[in-house]
């Protein structure tokens, strides 16, 4: 068992201090926001992420996991610290590391013994060396320490499973120490352990997300090729998936990505490389294409219902993706916008973020259904994957819309039975 203190209790940092107490450790989970705090303490949960709850409320119950607002009280008691902050984007496109430091100033101030630091937050390479740097300013002289990094790659909506029974374990350390009892922190885990130096650990972060994002925009991309030709990409993207150098995973042509991680680590990547005298022009394509597909959608409404000002909209989803009630640089968001820019009514239906969304969306009607949303909508407009939708009653909708219009922003239909059922449906690159 290890004495674990986790910084953040945030979609990654609730999950990770969750995860870690369920393998047998003891774990503090730390957090400046006392509301969320007080709602952890009396059992409810502040994101809606599958097993969650669950998990949580029988790590309290084990005593294995507990919150606090106080860093110095989690230094002071735990061996290994996470610093599992946001990492916002700054407006030229690096990360905003205030809370970071922050975090690493009353962690140097607190330590009274041998802690190992480590970065879960997705940060630049070399952020390292500036926790490093504060933390040896400011701790008492002759106390050790160690920096790490142990970058997550879960998925929202599948996050307590990704951390359980990850695909890989990645750290970088510095020193032997830090290294066994890293180790020993992961050992109950199933799973491949590669040991780096902490740049390196950095970096594969932004790769890793960075690659994924190409894949979707690649995807995106040819999509709108197919269109221009009369092909299916749904095909395509089954064809390629068989080429095991290339695989089927994020090869889902649609509206385009969003979320906390791939936007801002994409955009961080990129100007970490100019940083270091690089263009990575690759990934400026890749931000670029999914910026248009935003566009791509508003379109398709236009060349639908031809005048968009006074007609309603009804949107299904408003999460950046299923199973998660993240609007985080959600693309259903930003296409709403660019809706009520242009004049429309618009009604939105999502099965978990529809409260957050409220604080976002100003003039938006909440539907109580999905066909609700429908009822009397011009246009009905599909932006996030919820498995409940794909489980609509079709004729229900068409009767319930006043024009019988679907743009379906992630390809949950099939065109042919839309066409067959009566409706104007497009979709992202099948015809």
């Amino acid at each position: 068992m290890e004495r674990v203190a986790v910084i953040g209790a945030g979609y990654v940092g609730l999950v990770t201090a969750t995860c870690l107490a369920d393998l047998g450790n003891k774990v503090i989970c730390v957090d400046n926001d006392i509301k969320k705090l007080d709602d952890l303490k009396k059992g409810k949960i502040p994101i809606y992420e599958p097993g969650l709850k669950e998990l949580v409320l029988k790590n309290k119950k084990a005593k294995r996991l507990i919150f606090s607002h106080s860093i110095k009280e989690a230094t002071e008691k735990s061996q290994i610290i996470f610093i599992c902050v946001n990492t916002p984007p700054l407006s030229d496109g690096g990360a905003d590391l205030s809370a970071v430091e922050k975090v690493s100033t009353e962690i140097a101030k607190s330590m009274k013994d041998y802690k190992v630091i480590v970065g879960k937050s997705t940060v630049p390479a070399e952020t390292h060396e500036r926790i490093k740097q504060t933390v040896s300013m400011l701790k008492p002289k002759k106390i050790e320490f160690d920096v790490a990094s142990n970058p997550e790659f879960l998925r929202e909506g599948h996050a307590v499973s990704d951390t359980l029974h990850p695909d890989r374990i990645v750290i970088g350390v510095e020193s032997k120490r830090a290294e066994e009892m890293m180790r020993r922190l992961y050992k109950p885990m199933k799973a491949p352990l590669l040991i780096t130096n902490i740049t390196t650990a950095e970096i594969i972060k932004h790769a890793c997300n960075s690659f994924l994002s190409t894949k979707i925009s690649y995807i995106n991309a040819v999509a709108n090729i197919c269109e221009r030709v009369g092909a299916d990409v749904e095909k395509v993207a089954e064809a390629m998936g068989y080429d095991k150098r290339i695989g089927r995973q994020f090869l889902n042509a649609g509206a385009g990505f969003g979320g906390n991680c791939f936007p801002k680590d994409l955009d961080a990547f990129i100007y970490l490389a100019e940083k270091k005298g690089y263009e990575f022009e690759l990934l400026k394509a890749v931000r670029r294409i999914n910026s248009d597909q935003k566009k791509l959608i508003v379109k398709k409404i236009e060349d639908a219902l031809w005048i968009i000002k006074d007609k309603t909209i009804g949107v299904l989803g408003l999460s950046f993706k299923a199973e998660t009630d993240d609007i985080r640089n959600s693309i259903a968001i930003a296409v709403i916008k660019m809706l009520l820019e242009k004049g429309a009514k618009v009604k939105a239906y999502d099965p978990k973020a529809m409260e957050k969304a409220k604080n976002e969306l100003k003039g938006v009607n909440f539907s109580n259904n999905p066909y609700d949303a429908a009822k009397n909508s011009d246009c009905l407009l599909v932006m996030t994957e919820w498995e409940e939708f794909k489980k609509l009653d079709l004729a229900k909708i068409k009767k319930n819309l006043r024009q019988p219009v679907i743009i379906d922003g992630r390809n949950i239909f099939e065109p042919e039975k839309m066409k067959k059922l009566g409706f104007v449906y497009k979709c992202i690159g099948r015809v």
